[in-house]
């Protein structure tokens, strides 16, 4: 009996350590609200997934703060939309080698009602001096997001000073891109969108697209290693699988097959 119970328990002591084992097998990729609320991720992680026996657990948030929360080393991999912030982030030490992955572009969305005169148009910045013209209702990210980034260098472009010009027309959401377009559509205002939220966002109300296709509005992704040396936890060979897949033609055709529609959401570049 004795021997039976040693067993039984050496046993139960390796199954638990394999199971243990295995549930070490995740990385942990913080990224924008766009690739979650676009449904892209729920689209090509399966496929890594599946492949790989790696599980992908992601944090979605504006970029500013996914970036923030790489640089505490609470993740593993970065996967972001604002160039600069992201360049930074290497030079500063905080991450390996960036990589773009994918671009699409903002939209600039709005009432069709179109108080400020900007529908058809494919000039963003005169249209955001019409709209602050007219003091027309804008909503904004307000959340340090890689959008809101977009948004603010537009502004500038466009020679406003939103510290000067904001009042009652311009309203700081503090959030994510759907909750965003939520109250933009609520509030009849118009908003800069990334074009793969747009296309999944089902809550339109009177919304519609006002300005596209200005190459200012252009809108990359790049892909990171959360560097071990600033952060000897992060899963540095897990993470690199990650990277390593995204960007190959395998993870880049996952990517171009992603649409809503017949619509393609993302365009993959990682090889230009």
């Amino acid at each position: 009996m004795a021997y039976v119970l040693r067993v039984l328990l050496a046993a139960f002591v390796c199954m638990f350590g394999l199971a243990a084992h295995a549930g070490d097998k995740f990385i942990i990729v913080s990224s924008t609200t766009s690739t979650e609320q676009s449904g892209l991720f729920g689209h090509i992680l399966p496929v890594f997934e599946q492949q790989s026996g790696i599980e992908v657990r992601v944090v979605a948030l504006g970029t500013g703060q996914a970036l923030d929360t790489a640089r505490r080393g609470d993740a593993d991999v970065v996967f972001v939309h604002d160039r600069a912030a992201e360049e930074k982030f290497v030079a500063e030490g905080y991450g390996v080698e960036r990589r773009d992955v994918m671009y699409n572009d903002f939209v600039l969305v709005g009432p069709k009602s179109d108080p400020a005169q900007v529908a058809g148009g494919r000039d963003i910045v005169t249209a955001l001096k019409k709209i602050a013209a007219a003091q027309a209702p804008f909503v904004s990210r307000g959340d340090k997001s890689g959008t809101h980034a977009a948004e603010l260098r537009l502004w500038k472009l466009a020679g406003i000073d939103l510290e000067q010009a904001k009042g009652p027309w311009y309203r700081d959401s503090g959030s994510g891109m759907g909750p965003a377009l939520n109250m933009a559509a609520s509030l009849g205002a118009y908003l800069l969108a990334d074009r793969g939220t747009w296309l999944s966002f089902k809550n339109r109300q009177d919304l519609a697209i006002a300005v596209e296709g200005d190459k200012r509005l252009f809108n990359q992704y790049g892909v990171m290693l959360v560097n071990p040396a600033k952060h000897p936890h992060v899963k540095r060979e897990l993470g690199q699988q990650f990277i390593d897949w995204i960007v190959s033609a395998e993870g880049q055709q996952a990517i171009a097959a992603y649409k809503i529609d017949g619509e393609q959401l993302f365009f993959p570049n990682a090889a230009k």
